[in-house]
C-alpha cells in the first residue's frame, strides 16, 4: 500500500519522503528511480514538520493515528490509508498521459477498482488529448498576456470546452488591425477574445487613421467617406494584418472588390444618447443651448426636433468629448450608446433618444470584421467565433438602405432595422439639402440575406420619394 501511495504521489508531481522501519523491493525501486529521500527507521513526530500532505499507511492502527494527530498539529493534511473516515482526505488512483494527470477516487470502497478505472481512461487517450493539453496551455499563456484579468477565465473555459480535434490542431497567431483609441482597442480585443476561445492567438497592430490624425474638422469636410478604415484597409492589403475591427457605421456601403465583412457581432445599444452635465433632458435645454456632435446625420435630426438651439462641431474620442461637456464648452453633447457602454463612460445626465426621434447609423452598436477576400480559412472562423445572425441580417438590410441612396458612412442618413418573431421592422431617415427630414418606416418577413437586402432597398426607395414631399414624414 505504502508503494502505491509513493507511486500516486511521484505520478501527480509531488516531491515525497518516506519513512518506514523496513522498505520493501518495490517501494525501494520506486524511490531509487525518482531519487526521492527515505528513512529507514520508525516514525518520529518531527517527520511531519515540513510537510504539506502526510500519508499514514503502516501495519499499525495505533501508529497511523499518531501520524495524522500529528501532521493536524503541523497545519498538513492527513490520510490515513487503512480507513478513510479516520484522516482528512482519501488517495485516488493516478495515471500520467503524456502531461495530462489521471486521478480516479473510490472513497475508499475500493482502491483496486479506482486504480482500474484509471488505467482505462489512460490507455483510452489517444495522442490528441496531449497536443490538445499543449495548445491550451500556449493559449492560457497568450490570454494572460492580452487580456485583463476579469476576462481571462470564460475565454479559457470556452476554449476548454472545443471539441478534442480542434483543440489539438495547430493554429497560427494572426495580427489584428485597429486604430489606437481606447474604444477600438476594447472593440478589438472582444473580437480577439471570441478568436482565443477557438484557439487562434491575436496580436494588435495599431494603426493611425486620417480620421484620427485631424480631430478638428468636422467629418463630413474630411473628404473622404473612408476616414477611420482606408489604412485599416491598407495593413489588410500589405498582410501586415489578417483582419481589422471596425465600427459597422466608419464603413463605406459597397466595399473594395478584394476586401470582405467576414463577421458582425452582435449589437451593442444602437441609440444615439443625450449627455449633459447641467440638464436632464434634450427637452430640459434652453433655447440657445449649444449642442456638441460630429455627425451631420445627428446635427439634422436634432434641429428638426429642436431648431431652436446652437449646434456645433464636436470632435475627439469619446473621453476628450466627455471631458469639454465637464469643461462648460458644450451644454450638451450626443454620443453613441454602443461605444458609452463598451468603455464604461456617462455623463451625469445620459439619455438615449428613441430610434424614430433619432434614427442611428446604419450599422451602429454592431462591430464589423473585415479581410481579405481570398483569406477563406481566417473568415470562415472569424465567422464560426464571432458572427451574429440575426445582427447580420439586420445591418445587411440598413447598409442596402444607405448603398441604395448612393451614400457614404457620413452621409445625413439614418437607417435601423430590428427583428421582432421573424419580422424585420427597418425606420430610415434622410436629410435634404434643404434641411428637411423624410421619415419612413418599412417592415416584411425577413429571413435570409437577399429579403434582409431587399427590404433596405425598399427603405431607400421609399426615403427617395419622400424627400421631395412637403412634410417629408410618412410612416
Amino acid at each position: 500500500m505504502a508503494a502505491r501511495k509513493a507511486e500516486s504521489l511521484l505520478a501527480a508531481g509531488f516531491p515525497i519522503f518516506v519513512v518506514a522501519r523496513h522498505i520493501g523491493d518495490r517501494l525501494r525501486r520506486i524511490l531509487g528511480e525518482s531519487e526521492a529521500p527515505f528513512a529507514e527507521r520508525g516514525y518520529e513526530s518531527r517527520d511531519v514538520d515540513a510537510a504539506a500532505i502526510v500519508i499514514a499507511a503502516t501495519d499499525s492502527a495505533e501508529v497511523n493515528a499518531r501520524v495524522v494527530t500529528d501532521a493536524r498539529a503541523a497545519h498538513a493534511l492527513a490520510c490515513d490509508a487503512s480507513d478513510p473516515e479516520l484522516g482528512d482526505f482519501t488517495m485516488p488512483a493516478v495515471r500520467r498521459s503524456g502531461e495530462l494527470t489521471i486521478s480516479v477516487d473510490s472513497g475508499g470502497a475500493s482502491p483496486a477498482f479506482a486504480r482500474r478505472v484509471a488505467r482505462e481512461l489512460a490507455e483510452g487517450l489517444n495522442g490528441s488529448y496531449d497536443d490538445a493539453l499543449r495548445s491550451l496551455s500556449r493559449m492560457r499563456a497568450h490570454v494572460k498576456d492580452s487580456f485583463p484579468a476579469e476576462e481571462r477565465a470564460p475565454i479559457l473555459r470556452a476554449l476548454a470546452e472545443r471539441p478534442i480535434d480542434e483543440l489539438a490542431a495547430t493554429r497560427p497567431t494572426v495580427v489584428c488591425a485597429t486604430r489606437r483609441s481606447a474604444l477600438a482597442t476594447i472593440q478589438s480585443r472582444t473580437i480577439a477574445a471570441r478568436l482565443a476561445e477557438h484557439g487562434v492567438a491575436s496580436t494588435m497592430l495599431g494603426v493611425t487613421t486620417s480620421g484620427d490624425r485631424d480631430q478638428t474638422t468636422p467629418i463630413d469636410r474630411l473628404g473622404d467617406v473612408n476616414v477611420f478604415v482606408k489604412e485599416l484597409e491598407s495593413a489588410l492589403r500589405d498582410r501586415r494584418a489578417d483582419y481589422a475591427v471596425h465600427s459597422c457605421k466608419d464603413l463605406a456601403s459597397t466595399l473594395a472588390a478584394d476586401m470582405r465583412i467576414a463577421a458582425v457581432s452582435p449589437r451593442e445599444d444602437a441609440r444615439d444618447a443625450f449627455c449633459s452635465e447641467r440638464f436632464e433632458a434634450f427637452e430640459a435645454l434652453p433655447p440657445g443651448a449649444i449642442v456638441g456632435t460630429s455627425s451631420p446625420r445627428r446635427n439634422a435630426q436634432l434641429a428638426a426636433l429642436r431648431p431652436d438651439l446652437t449646434y456645433r462641431s464636436l470632435r475627439g474620442n469619446v473621453d476628450t468629448r466627455l471631458r469639454k461637456l465637464a469643461n462648460g464648452e458644450y451644454d450638451a453633447i450626443v454620443l453613441a450608446m454602443a461605444g458609452l457602454k463598451r468603455l464604461g463612460r456617462s455623463a451625469t445626465h445620459t439619455v438615449p433618444f428613441p430610434v424614430e426621434a433619432i434614427v442611428p447609423a446604419a450599422g451602429q452598436g454592431a462591430l464589423a470584421v473585415e479581410t481579405r477576400t481570398d483569406d477563406e480559412w481566417l473568415a470562415a472562423t472569424l465567422r464560426t467565433a464571432a458572427n451574429d445572425p440575426q445582427t447580420e441580417l439586420c445591418v445587411l438590410c440598413e447598409r442596402a438602405a444607405l448603398r441604395a441612396m448612393r451614400a457614404g458612412c457620413s452621409a445625413p442618413i439614418g437607417a435601423h432595422a430590428r427583428l421582432d418573431c421573424g419580422t424585420m421592422i427597418a425606420d430610415g431617415a434622410y436629410a435634404s439639402d434643404g434641411g428637411a427630414i423624410a421619415r419612413a418606416r418599412v417592415e416584411s418577413p425577413v429571413a435570409t440575406p437577399e429579403e434582409a437586402e431587399a427590404l433596405g432597398a425598399e427603405l431607400a426607395s421609399r426615403l427617395n420619394a419622400l424627400s421631395a414631399a412637403p412634410s417629408g414624414v410618412v410612416r
